[in-house]
């Protein structure tokens, strides 16, 4: 049995989606301006940035989703692990022409954890995130 490390990554509704589409098994392909994809280390630090960055943002759907994930700890091994800011802000970078290998890597489905709308949330209701689930946690924006 291979080791794997709980990796975390904070989605907008439009990536949320697509990773619904291909039920939990991989991560969309970057987008042209998108060299690098993020997941971060801790589940406080992907809080965060659904809370206080994808949920405001229009470009998110004003909706910031935490997921997590696990993954081949040896195939992570070729990634160093990135401070960008305080101790909690720890990431992995990896190229987007390496994504499809990662999501390869994955073990188990994409897991939805916790679900910030912000004051101007207008899209769909979110089947994804049924109300007294005790594993998934919606909760308004400050």
């Amino acid at each position: 049995m291979v080791e794997t490390l709980t990796l975390y990554r904070p989605v907008g509704l439009k990536e949320a989606q697509l990773v619904r589409e291909v039920d939990g098994r991989g991560f969309p392909p970057r987008l042209p301006d998108q060299p690098f994809f993020y997941p971060v280390m801790n589940v406080d630090y992907a809080r965060q940035i659904a809370r206080d960055w994808n949920a405001p943002d229009a470009g998110s759907g004003h909706v910031g989703f935490v997921t997590a994930f696990d993954v081949q700890a040896p195939f992570l091994a070729r990634y160093p692990v990135r401070t960008v800011g305080a101790r909690l802000h720890q990431e992995l970078w990896v190229p987007a022409e390496e994504l499809a290998e990662f999501n390869a890597h994955l073990v188990g489905p994409i897991r939805f954890l916790e679900a910030w709308f912000g004051p101007d949330y207008q899209g769909p209701a979110i089947p994804w995130v049924p109300a007294g689930d005790p594993h998934t946690v919606a909760r308004p924006a400050r």
